[in-house]
């Protein structure tokens, strides 16, 4: 199965640059698959999304044909073939 993953700007040059990146996964493949894989191609920016427990950032938004995980099941959100996902690190200021 295909997975797409849209990498921001802000992220970009820990991902080699890239603004998106296509992976081949074995079905079925949950969110947390795709970033299993994502840490092996791109360790600085497997740093940003995931912390030393591998759990999710809470800053960084994941979304999975266009549903925020969180609402879904989190990293164990199951991902359909050609399914997109979209990393959207949370913007504050003071």
């Amino acid at each position: 199965m295909r997975v797409t993953v849209l990498v921001p700007g802000v992220l970009r040059s820990a991902a080699g640059g890239a603004a998106k990146f296509e992976l081949e996964m074995t079905s079925p493949a949950t969110l947390g698959d795709v970033l299993d894989v994502v840490a092996g191609r791109y360790p600085l920016l497997e740093r940003r999304l995931r912390d030393e427990q591998r759990r999710l950032r809470r800053y960084v938004n994941f979304f999975v044909d266009g549903e925020e995980c969180r609402r879904l099941s989190g990293a164990d959100t199951q991902l359909s073939d050609n399914a997109e996902v979209q990393i959207i690190p949370s913007v504050a200021g003071g």
